[in-house]
């Protein structure tokens, strides 16, 4: 998960009490040479079987920030949208449009090809001229009907996909900086009053919400009808989707910010300790952590995964590779900036930002420079690839949405 820049000196230490809401979820069945995970799969949604889709923070509830579309070997600059305040937030990619949420409190739609709005929608209606209206830091999760997410005043948000009108909103007690996950029409997601959110897709009425200990700023997984929920209490909490109750915790010994991906019965995530580790929830067991040992900083990037491989970026300004059955470092690439921006993985390739103001494309097996680019501004938003593009955000006032592909 990223940290966010926008408003606020209290939230950059308020990240620092961030609940991770982590889980396990949806299993689809992937090829074999990427293929992680052997469980039962719930019913998939149309978009998320669609391989050319990027439809969500960490593109589905396993949130292994693997894409399966292809990409030109060499990228180039297709268009780019303005957006007054930047971009803290991952877009998404559903057929030929694409979905962003900007720090000025807009949601956009975009013609994948041009970059032309199709319809913009603002988090509130007149809002004061003397005051900003609420921003979007969440990412926006699109289904068949419906684009989701929260913003700075910790109301969420329903839109009519095809016409950016309103469906429904929900009034939390506190911002939203957790993406929202799906699974049998319901939408997980948590807030920083402190509890995890369960609503129904179709009117917006709650199902039921989860107490924490503390912020829930990440973003739920879901498997078995389980979602997962750990942070500042230093415990990881499975939750049952049906009933919202406990059903098990077990300590984990520190803080996490970043949302996890998950393989199989592991979960993999940085900490605030500067760790990464993978966690056997059905175990109850840590199975190994991986520290650098020269830096210590902590992560806030989620990780990307496949079945070799653990990858995400530190805010000791590198990205890490680790094995991924065995937590054995691979290799470390440096970079001039911290890394919050989300790695995400496309075959042998891998794609992060960087407050350095590039965008990197580096080989997963080496970690060797394969492409960069500069932006010119800080990115922490994470990389959306879907429909044979990429898609990526400045945070920085003036800030863009850029688009790679091929002309």
């Amino acid at each position: 998960m990223r940290v966010l820049k926008h408003r606020e000196f209290a939230h950059r230490y308020l990240s620092f009490f961030s609940v991770l809401l982590a889980g396990i979820c949806l299993l689809i069945p992937l090829p074999a040479a990427e293929k992680p995970d052997t469980q039962p799969t719930l019913a998939a949604s149309k978009l998320e079987s669609n391989k050319q889709n990027w439809f969500s923070f960490r593109n589905g509830n396993l949130q292994q920030g693997v894409s399966k579309t292809t990409l030109p070997d060499e990228l180039e600059l297709l268009w780019e949208h303005p957006s007054s305040d930047g971009i803290a937030s991952t877009a998404a990619i559903v057929g030929d449009h694409v979905y962003m949420a900007g720090l000025n409190g807009y949601v956009e739609c975009l013609d994948l090809k041009t970059g032309r709005s199709v319809w913009k929608y603002r988090s509130i209606e007149n809002p004061d001229p003397k005051e900003f209206a609420p921003g979007f830091k969440s990412s926006p999760l699109v289904t068949e009907k419906g684009v989701y997410l929260g913003d700075e005043d910790g109301i969420f948000h329903a839109i009519d996909r095809k016409t950016g009108k309103k469906l429904w909103t929900f009034q939390t007690d506190a911002e939203i900086i957790s993406s929202a996950n799906v699974v049998n029409g319901k939408l997980l997601f948590g807030g920083y009053d402190n509890n995890l959110y369960c609503l129904h897709e179709a009117d917006g009425s709650l199902a039921w919400k989860f107490m924490t200990d503390g912020y829930v700023n990440c973003s739920p997984a879901i498997v078995d009808n389980f979602t997962f929920v750990t942070g500042c209490d230093e415990q990881l909490r499975v939750i049952d989707i049906n009933t919202g109750k406990q059903h098990s915790q077990m300590p984990l010994e520190t803080y996490l910010i970043a949302s996890p991906a998950l393989v199989g019965d592991n979960l993999y995530v940085g900490t605030y300790a500067s760790e990464i580790i993978s966690v056997n929830w059905k175990k109850q067991k840590v199975e190994w952590r991986y520290k650098d040992p020269k830096k210590e900083f902590p992560y806030h990037s989620s990780a990307a995964v496949t079945d070799e491989y653990v990858v995400a970026g530190g805010r000791d300004k590198q990205i890490h590779c680790v094995e991924r059955k065995t937590g054995k470092g691979v290799w470390k690439f440096g970079t001039r900036g911290r890394v919050d921006s989300s790695p995400v993985i496309l075959g042998n390739r891998v794609f992060v930002g960087s407050s350095d103001g590039n965008l990197y494309e580096l080989d997963l097996k080496t970690g060797k420079t394969l492409w960069k680019k500069n932006l010119g501004k800080d990115i922490t938003a994470s990389p959306a690839i879907g429909s044979g593009h990429l898609i990526i955000g400045t945070e920085s006032r003036n800030g863009a949405l850029y688009c790679f592909g091929k002309k």
